[in-house]
């Protein structure tokens, strides 16, 4: 494989991107800060496909990254593969309001053919390439310059390494039939709204201390203030102040902005400076959260109870076994919560429908309805069929 030097300037860029997109597929991965900002700031862009690799120097005086961001958002006859990438599609998105399309995510795609739930990328080189990947330069500042050299062949081995490994993945998702599996799941990695910063939806993300209108009007509200503070200022929400804090002043807010002092979190001199002057006028403009907001009511059917409890017991025990079973991420089949909403008679639920049913879903339904049970076989757990005699049988129904 052809690794360029660092690339630096547009000419070199275009001649790169022109190259690539005629590929079927191109590996990437970013290196970023944002420890100290609001927005991570980009320091380096690798990109790869199976002949050739490069790094990118977002930071180089001049360049323009539009023929990266073309290649990347708008062209959709090229692949797009990223490990955990995330926080690597929230930088596309940052930069362009779009997110790179059509998007493969290796970590996902692990989760249908092993019962690796989140595996990391040097877990991912070392089970399918046979070799440790040194990651001594991870935490280095790749926004400081010049990069040294040891920074650009690690930052460039993640997406030759990557290059090397998609198609072996592939080839088992074919081999298993279980590509189909994660079209939902790409599909949610690329939709635009995860990765939209709506200071008006901020407050969503933040456990809610009730279902009392009032306090989460109060919280959307200071969600959203804190949101914009953090903007303006680029610098992380939480060095506004901390969920909790927030939380906390959403249920018991302070009569006036003295009293600021006695609320954990925040320091003794917002009592009197002007952020808190800015908190206590959100706090006073703030208005009951609509109807038509309010969070839904999470499905729980009946109270589970002791025996309903036992049930949904048996089904994360039947959910380890059939992962086991078929090597497949149990996070990939279902939830823990989903899995007691089923014990309590919930039936409208993910995992009984579509390949999730046929999977998992129809023996966990007939573990609740006595039809299946658990056996012993050569010291392991295995699933066993129930015979209901047919009178009972006709009686249930």
């Amino acid at each position: 494989m052809k690794i360029h030097d660092l690339i630096t300037t547009t000419a070199a860029l275009s001649d790169l991107c022109e190259r690539l997109a005629k590929s079927d597929f191109v590996t990437v991965d970013t290196e970023f800060m944002r420890e100290n900002t609001y927005w991570p700031e980009l320091c380096l862009v690798q990109i790869a496909n199976t002949e050739e690799a490069a790094a990118i120097d977002p930071l180089a005086d001049g360049i323009d990254l539009t023929p990266l961001l073309d290649l990347l958002c708008e062209n959709e006859d090229v692949l797009k593969v990223f490990h955990a990438g995330g926080q690597d599609v929230e930088i596309v998105y940052n930069l362009t309001g779009k997110t790179p399309h059509p998007i493969f995510d290796t970590q996902v795609a692990m989760m249908a053919i092993s019962q690796s739930e989140q595996i990391g990328y040097a877990n991912l080189v070392e089970s399918w390439l046979g070799f440790t990947v040194d990651k001594g330069a991870r935490f280095t500042d790749w926004s400081r310059r010049p990069l040294t050299d040891r920074q650009i062949e690690y930052a460039i081995g993640d997406v030759t390494h990557l290059s090397a490994i998609f198609p072996k993945i592939l080839k088992k998702l074919f081999k298993t039939g279980r590509g189909a599996w994660l079209d939902a799941e790409m599909d949610k990695l690329a939709d635009p709204a995860n990765y939209a910063n709506d200071a008006e939806q901020a407050w969503q993300r933040i456990r809610a201390p009730s279902r009392n209108a009032t306090v989460l009007g109060r919280l959307k509200a200071l969600a959203a203030w804190r949101e914009q503070e953090a903007q303006h200022k680029n610098i992380p929400r939480g060095r506004i102040m901390r969920d909790e804090t927030l939380a906390d002043l959403a249920s018991h807010p302070p009569r006036q902005q003295s009293d600021l002092v006695k609320v954990r979190g925040l320091s003794a001199a917002w009592k009197d400076n002007d952020i808190g002057k800015r908190l206590m006028k959100v706090l006073e403009r703030a208005e009951p959260l609509p109807a038509s907001e309010m969070p839904d009511k999470p499905k729980r059917g009946a109270p589970l109870g002791k025996e309903g409890a036992l049930v949904a017991d048996l089904l994360k025990l039947l959910l380890k076994i059939r992962s086991r079973e078929i090597d497949v991420a149990a996070r990939l089949l279902t939830r823990s919560d989903e899995m007691e909403a089923l014990a309590a008679g919930v039936r409208d639920l993910p995992v009984l429908k579509g390949w999730r049913y046929e999977v998992f879903g129809k023996d966990a339904l007939e573990l609740v309805e006595g039809k299946l049970g658990f056996g012993v076989e050569n010291g392991r757990l295995k699933m066993t069929r129930i015979e209901v005699p047919e009178a009972q049988a006709q009686a249930a129904e």
